[in-house]
């Protein structure tokens, strides 16, 4: 398993936000951890998303996060076994 970074990026429209929470809580069980940074005056709402996982896990999230409309995703997986 490697450990990687996912961040995602939700702009203007919110209402994607459900389905972004439903897949998240999908990989749940390789999720280390994760936080929100709302900023609700430019319309921009951030999720970091650390992973623990497989990278054929890993690309399935992301892939599946960066065909969401108003949804920007990036990934970085470590070297770094755990």
């Amino acid at each position: 398993m490697k450990t990687g970074f996912i961040g995602i990026i939700i702009e203007k429209d919110r209402s994607v936000a459900e389905t972004v929470n439903k897949l998240l809580s999908e990989y749940g069980d390789h999720i280390c951890g994760r936080m929100g940074l709302p900023d609700k005056e430019r319309g921009v709402y951030v999720i970091s998303v650390i992973i623990r996982a497989d990278n054929e896990v890993i690309s399935a999230l992301t892939g599946k996060l960066g065909r969401l409309n108003n949804v920007k995703v990036r990934s970085a997986v470590t070297d770094c076994e755990m």
